[in-house]
């Protein structure tokens, strides 16, 4: 696993060819138990680095398309699964909680609901108000700048600008992680501005 912008936090990444991008998985390392965000498959070379750093206790899943490799580790490690909980009634995993907007998962983690993308409430995830973690919505094609999932996956396009708008308000966002592409490591708010500017 690769360190990121602070030492309690790693991210590793399988490539999508057909995509021509990564998609990235996050975690956070915790005194209470470590949390995995979007995991998609470790190698051995992860399992063990993640072993070695205290393993998992709770996976959580921005949305239902972002399951990746979480029921194999979940199976492994007998982590809890955290989901979207408007998609409670069709998620194809069972969830041990459901996260709904503005709750704190654990203490320095907020949850914040999105509408409009492709899937109902995908969830995007505040860490101690300076790191920002989005699953589909937000997105990042090139290094150094963020996008939006193309018009014809979102579920309603005036819904997820709105919900664009809100994370551009978070006034401390230095970090944004994306679920598919390229981190923003610095100057995340001025990113998240500059993608509504394009909306």
């Amino acid at each position: 696993m690769k360190s990121l912008h602070r030492p309690d936090l790693y991210s590793w990444s399988n490539f999508n060819p057909a995509r021509n991008i990564d998609f990235n998985g996050i975690a956070w390392i915790r005194p209470d138990g470590n949390i995995l965000i979007d995991p998609v498959a470790l190698s051995n070379h992860d399992w063990n680095h993640l072993k070695s750093l205290g393993g998992v206790v709770w996976i959580v899943l921005t949305n239902s398309e972002h399951i990746r490799a979480s029921k194999e580790i979940a199976d492994q490690t007998y982590a809890k699964i955290a989901g979207p909980i408007a998609e409670k009634d069709t998620f194809p995993i069972p969830c041990d909680r459901w996260l709904s907007d503005g709750e704190e998962f654990v203490p320095g983690l907020e949850v914040i609901e999105l509408q409009g993308s492709k899937t109902p409430g995908e969830l995007a995830l505040l860490l101690e108000e300076t790191t920002l973690i989005t699953g589909d919505l937000v997105r990042a094609r090139k290094a150094g700048s963020l996008t939006i999932l193309p018009d014809d996956k979102l579920l309603n396009r005036e819904e997820a600008v709105a919900s664009i708008r809100r994370l551009a308000q978070l006034s401390r966002v230095e970090a944004v992680l994306v679920g598919d592409g390229w981190p923003v490591f610095r100057d995340g708010r001025d990113r998240l501005k500059e993608l509504v500017a394009t909306l």
